[in-house]
């Protein structure tokens, strides 16, 4: 899991908008900062194995550096975001990175926030809805990727994507925030039989969630040392890295890494 990762980079990053709680026109992230934060996750990246694929940014795209929005890939099937209207003109550059690659890509009909949204666990899809992702798509993926979906409403704008409130750590391990999901979603994620480890919601507003992991390698945000601790206990390796700079567009580094080797 996640060992095929595609990137992009910090060069037109700014806050040019304010679409999420996190963001503030007049809070602008530091460009060489920035820039720093970004290739150091790549580096943890490319240390842990994985392959990392690159898109540039493009000018008019301030926020591309957070690629997981932009589709959500199976196999060789990937379904395009539909983000907000603010960030729609970054969704053609990844139709056709994807296109090119041999990727069918399929437009969603509906608000969809992407692999922000979309989280693949086992055999399953865990898929947010509540906040950026209309509840219309669920059908829609479950159709257009064959997949079995699990929906989980996350129930207010600080969880605007649900890999802010879940990070799937293994194919048997979920870390996730309960005060982020309705009652019935929490019911649901506590049926599905996996090791759930629960993290609070200052360390989850901190983008402790927004994490990439491959079972073995646990990469993440520093300042959150109790999820850190756990997944330690648990034996896994986990490489903590500064987000301070990417937090100011909202996103962390799950949110920088779009997952290109889901299996069909």
């Amino acid at each position: 899991m996640n060992s095929e990762l595609l990137v992009s980079d910090t060069a037109h990053f700014r806050v040019d908008y304010e679409i999420n709680p996190y963001m503030h026109t007049e809070v602008q992230p530091r460009p060489e900062a920035a820039a720093a934060e970004h290739q150091a996750i790549v580096a943890a990246h490319l240390a842990a194995g994985r392959k990392v694929e690159y898109l540039p940014s493009a000018p008019d795209c301030p926020d591309m550096v957070f690629t997981a929005n932009a589709a959500l890939v199976r196999g060789d099937r990937a379904v395009l975001g539909c983000p907000p209207p603010e960030r729609r003109a970054e969704i053609p550059h990844f139709s056709e990175w994807l296109t090119g690659r041999g990727i069918e890509v399929v437009e969603a009909p509906y608000s969809f926030s992407g692999q922000g949204d979309a989280l693949a666990f086992g055999p399953l899809l865990l898929v947010g809805h509540g906040q950026r992702t209309d509840e219309r798509m669920l059908p829609v993926l479950a159709r257009e990727l064959r997949q079995e979906v699990v929906p989980l409403r996350t129930v207010s704008a600080r969880w605007y994507d649900l890999d802010l409130a879940v990070g799937v750590i293994s194919d048997g391990t979920l870390a996730y925030c309960p005060e982020a999901l309705d009652a019935h979603s929490r019911d649901t994620l506590r049926g599905l039989g996996a090791d759930l480890i629960e993290v609070s919601a200052e360390e989850a507003g901190l983008f402790a969630l927004n994490l990439v992991s491959d079972g073995t390698t646990v990469t993440m945000t520093r300042g959150v040392p109790r999820l850190a601790g756990e997944l330690r206990d648990r034996g896994l390796e986990v490489v903590e890295l500064a987000t301070t700079e990417l937090a100011k567009g909202g996103g962390g580094i799950r949110c920088t890494a779009l997952t290109l080797d889901n299996p069909a």
